[in-house]
């Protein structure tokens, strides 16, 4: 699995509300709800997201609530994945239940630049800054978390161990 993308930056404890606020969780459709993704940090964050852009956070990315909104907002706003120093837990599994990945790497979280062209290998942990020409090394993923991410999601990867 590899990703590749331009880069938007975001600092330390971003919140889950603020990647998506409260105030819109009443909306079900998924691409509506996308188009409110961070905007009381970065308004123009639903415009200027590309299909694989990459997010990069800092430290304790995804803090706050458990609400899945959050991850599931990144991903429906056509994020190809987050970068951050760290996770806060809840974050981290309700990404990984809904497919969707995130790496854990505090030197690319402090190196990378809003605007940097990276390439990110899952399968080695390797993310390449192509702006920079530098490359930092995150954990890859275990085998049963690909398998849940390339599955679509843990739900996903149940059924189809079950051949449904």
């Amino acid at each position: 699995m590899k990703a590749k993308g331009f880069t938007h930056k975001y600092g330390d404890n971003i919140d889950t509300d603020v990647i998506i606020p409260a105030r819109y969780l009443n909306i079900a459709d998924k691409d509506e709800l996308a188009t409110h993704c961070m905007e009381d940090i970065d308004p123009d964050f639903p415009k200027k997201v590309r299909p694989g852009d990459i997010v990069v956070g800092g430290q304790n990315f995804g803090c706050g609530s458990s609400r899945e909104h959050a991850p599931m907002v990144l991903k429906q706003s056509g994020a190809s994945c987050v970068i951050a120093g760290t996770f806060a837990r809840i974050f981290y599994r309700n990404s990984i239940n809904i497919g969707f990945p995130i790496l854990e790497c505090p030197e690319a979280s402090e190196k990378i630049q809003a605007g940097d062209e990276v390439s990110v290998d899952f399968d080695t942990g390797v993310i390449t800054n192509l702006t920079r020409g530098e490359s930092y090394t995150a954990a890859p993923f275990p085998e049963f978390i690909k398998e849940i991410i390339e599955a679509g999601g843990l739900l996903a990867s149940i059924k189809k161990r079950q051949g449904r």
